[in-house]
């Protein structure tokens, strides 16, 4: 590695027009990843981005490398490419989509045009070979006419297979420079005109169905509103959202989209938050509570202080983390690249073979064994079968970021349908993490119940421990004033209520106050073996009253914990809570692996375990107790991380709500996206051969080999692209 005063401070980041397809990707990495200072490649193949991390000086080399390979590459925010200077120190500017969109409208038009062009002159170059007379002028014209039309259709692919061809590498646009310039000098010219035509329409449409997919997340930009109502200078003023600053002041209408990340301050009412967590059902807000970029307020205006600037909202890095797991090779997609490098060579040898031995050892005419060659090398064309992993993967990640799943690559997408156990955090994961009051009765012959809840309530509201908080939340009576006010540390709190000395504590605190009994030991035990804490409020005569308080489930723990188990994945509870509580936990839910009282170390060590009995292994937690069993475990899950950094950041995948159903939606998920794979690459590969035997025997034509891969290549993309509507 460089060292760290050469390193570049931030990343250049370029735009490449032509770079559309992991042919284009392989191509560039082939070329840059052996330049030393070079830290990383990071592909965004729908925006036609690279972002390219490396030393100073490794960075220049680099874009003379991309340019010698063919591309030209065009930093981001810049206009035409800047010096290597300029891109090596600084900011990158942002990128500017309605720019983008502009240029894509205006190159989509010139593309239709000349494609438009070339077409008809292709047909014309047929009509002259079929219809006018066979004569030196009419051939010579008609020539022309095709030759003008592979020029139209064709350049770039020209271009591009040239410089393959030089660099000794027969990737698509060598085939076809091959293919169509053999064809054209045996006389085949009104063939290898509509070819090429024919080729690139094929190209386009294959390019605008993947980009379907690879741009089905952009959808998620537009959620979000331009700009939002803010208060400036005492009035209500309408500002653009990326000018509008943390801490202002913002109000969002009934029916409008909230603009920015906030938290509310004045209101009442529900939103949907569909677009961020996936959740079905609109979720009640109020003061106090968090509101997220892109959602929908249904029924009430709601006042809120902007928590995130329109660049770093929760929305704007869920699609970051998207757009970054799109430019990552899953395993079948690295194995499918790899055999296409195999693949493409060797059907050009037995194309060559056919060209020059069939007419030798077979008897074959030389123009009809070099036309077959010429067949075989169309069908050569590993675009179909290149294209089966990446569309599904894509649509794949979509389809999950629609439901409030981020999935951070098409590895863990892939990986996921292995999964054979999943480790499960108790507290946030399985039960709400907040506890609650689920008993309040009398003990030892107290007759006036209310009266000790106003008494209990007294002393709980004025601490902070989180289960005397939950008392008093969950006690509807009036509080009374504490006198004396005192925290018991590990044990509990004293005060004077009423004129009587009281205290409220644990059972070790009654039992240093002597006041345990048989009866109240037996009565302890049978809460803390329902997973409960037991609070006891007593007096100078004894305990007056004992308040049950509950981590309780979540409601579709229950549910999810089954659903693992019918998908044949074993869940295991694993928690710092003492072990009868687990153990009460883990029977209501429905997990017969529950293991208390662990440390941070105790669960990376159940992580390695689990791994060994059981295989592929998941953890499912908060994303920050738990970083080393994340880090540990196979794939990390991390539950109800809207609006977290730390849990975006430790794990593999983010469920942006609570629902623990979504680990199951997730590996579900991941075994259709298999199968879809296997399907697509079965479906380039088995129509390539029946072409190839079809060609061999001299019932193909170039137009078939066309028609079939353009067939092969759409059947794939649409396969692909079902996984979005599930």
């Amino acid at each position: 590695m460089a060292p760290a005063a050469t390193l570049v401070a931030a990343p250049g980041t370029f735009r490449i027009a032509t770079m559309d397809c992991s042919i284009e990707e392989s191509e560039i990495r082939r070329v840059v990843e052996p330049i030393a200072g070079i830290r990383g490649l990071h592909f965004q193949l729908g925006r036609r981005l690279l972002r390219i991390d490396g030393s100073d000086d490794a960075l220049p080399m680099a874009l003379a490398a991309i340019r010698k390979a063919g591309f030209v590459p065009e930093a981001v925010g810049a206009g035409p490419l800047a010096s290597a200077d300029a891109l090596g120190h600084g900011h990158v500017p942002a990128h500017d989509h309605s720019r983008e969109h502009d240029q894509a409208a205006v190159s989509g038009t010139s593309i239709y045009a000349r494609l438009a062009a070339a077409l008809g002159l292709a047909l014309a170059a047929e009509c002259v070979h079929y219809f006018a007379p066979d004569t030196i002028a009419w051939r010579v014209g008609g020539m022309l006419v095709a030759a003008v039309a592979i020029w139209l259709a064709g350049i770039e692919t020209y271009t591009k297979g040239l410089i393959a061809l030089r660099r000794g590498r027969l990737n698509i646009n060598a085939l076809m420079s091959v293919a169509v310039t053999g064809a054209f000098v045996i006389g085949q010219w009104p063939e290898a005109a509509m070819v090429m035509a024919l080729y690139a329409i094929a190209e386009l449409i294959e390019a605008r169905a993947v980009d379907k997919a690879r741009n089905a997340i952009q959808g998620l930009v537009e959620l979000a509103p331009d700009d939002a109502e803010v208060m400036l200078d005492g009035a209500w003023q309408r500002r653009k959202a990326a000018a509008i600053g943390i801490g202002t002041i913002a109000r969002v209408r009934p029916g409008e989209r909230v603009a920015l990340d906030g938290t509310v301050l004045k209101g009442y009412g529900s939103v949907d938050q569909a677009s961020v967590t996936g959740e079905s059902m609109p979720v009640d807000k109020g003061p106090g509570l968090p509101l997220f970029a892109g959602t929908i307020n249904v029924d009430s205006e709601l006042e809120y202080r902007v928590t995130a600037a329109a660049n770093d909202t929760t929305l704007a890095r869920i699609i970051h983390a998207v757009e970054e797991a799109q430019g990552t090779r899953a395993p079948t997609q690295r194995f499918v690249d790899r055999f296409a490098t195999i693949y493409t060579p060797t059907i050009f040898a037995l194309a060559l073979a056919v060209a020059v031995l069939s007419p030798l050892l077979l008897g074959w005419p030389w123009l009809e064994a070099v036309y077959k060659a010429l067949v075989l090398l169309v069908i050569a064309c590993p675009c179909a079968l290149v294209i089966s992993t990446p569309v599904s993967v894509v649509s794949g990640l979509a389809s999950a970021a629609r439901r409030g799943i981020l999935i951070k690559g098409g590895t863990y997408l892939e990986t996921a349908r292995l999964i054979k156990a999943v480790a499960l955090d108790k507290t946030g994961t399985l039960t709400e993490g907040k506890p609650k009051l689920v008993e309040a009765r009398a003990w030892g012959g107290a007759d006036d119940a209310g009266a000790w809840q106003s008494l209990a309530k007294s002393l709980a509201a004025r601490s902070d421990h989180p289960v005397s908080r939950a008392i008093a939340a969950g006690l509807d009576v009036a509080p009374a004033e504490v006198d004396a006010f005192k925290a018991l540390v590990g044990r509990g709190v004293e005060g004077v209520v009423a004129g009587r000395r009281l205290v409220l504590g644990n059972h070790r605190l009654i039992k240093e106050r002597q006041q345990a009994t048989a009866a109240l030991d037996a009565e302890l035990e049978a809460h803390e073996a329902q997973g409960r804490t037991v609070t006891l409020l007593a007096d100078e005569a004894g305990v007056r009253a004992l308040f049950a308080v509950a981590d309780t489930l979540k409601p579709g723990s229950v549910k999810a914990v089954a659903q693992l188990a019918r998908m044949g994945v074993t869940a295991v509870m694993l928690t710092g809570d003492n072990p009868t509580t687990a153990q009460a936990v883990a029977r209501e839910a429905g997990i017969a692996d529950a293991r208390g009282g662990l440390l941070p170390q105790d669960k990376l060590g159940a992580i390695g375990e689990m791994q060994k009995r059981y295989g592929l292994t998941a953890m499912t937690g908060d994303g920050i107790n738990d970083a080393p069993a994340l880090a540990q475990a196979d794939i990390g899950f991390a539950m109800g991380a809207a609006g977290t950094d730390i849990a975006v950041e430790t794990a593999d995948v983010v469920i942006m709500n609570d629902n623990l159903g979504r680990i199951a939606e997730t590996i579900a998920l991941s075994r259709r996206t298999h199968a879809i794979l296997w399907q697509n690459i079965v479906i380039a590969l088995a129509i390539k051969a029946v072409f190839f035997v079809l060609a061999v025997f001299g019932s193909a034509t170039m137009w078939m080999a066309v028609f079939a891969d353009m067939g092969a290549s759409l059947l794939v993309v649409a396969n692909g692209l079902r996984l979005m509507r599930d």
